[in-house]
């Protein structure tokens, strides 16, 4: 089961690197969720988790998970990984929009996702977004 998880949550990751919205959505339960705690702020249904696809794929076109170590217990999975990519384009967030800087991050990240019958009910994002800001010049 373990193994079939990670799996799942691997896929979910591909679809959003490929910027498949249709993937990525289909990968949630129906009212699955995916909170930003960087922000922070709750995405919930089709139409917001696909949003956040191509929000994210407009701001940085050359968006990259670099997936590092994956924990699986029982029905929940925990990621460490590293979020890069070039800010090139708005970063359109819930409060305000950010303008391209053209500047590169590289950050620590931490995902855990909850699942129920194979597709996400529940993903909480973890994104150093300090650094986040930091390497872009926002802070």
């Amino acid at each position: 089961m373990s193994l079939d998880n990670e799996k799942i949550i691997r896929h979910a990751y591909q679809a959003a690197e490929d910027k498949d919205v249709a993937g990525w959505v289909a990968a949630f339960t129906e009212d699955g969720t995916f909170t930003d705690e960087s922000i922070p702020f709750t995405y919930q249904g089709a139409a917001e988790l696909g949003k956040t696809v191509e929000v994210y794929a407009k701001a940085f076109p050359d968006m990259h998970r670099e997936l590092g170590r994956f924990y699986v217990v029982d029905n929940v999975v925990v990621v460490q990984l590293r979020l890069q990519g070039t800010h090139l384009g708005p970063l359109e967030l819930p409060s305000g929009t950010v303008p391209p800087t053209g500047k590169r991050m590289d950050a620590p990240c931490c995902d855990v996702f909850e699942l129920v019958d194979g597709k996400i009910k529940r993903f909480d994002c973890y994104a150093e977004g300090s650094v986040i800001a930091a390497q872009l010049g926002l802070a």
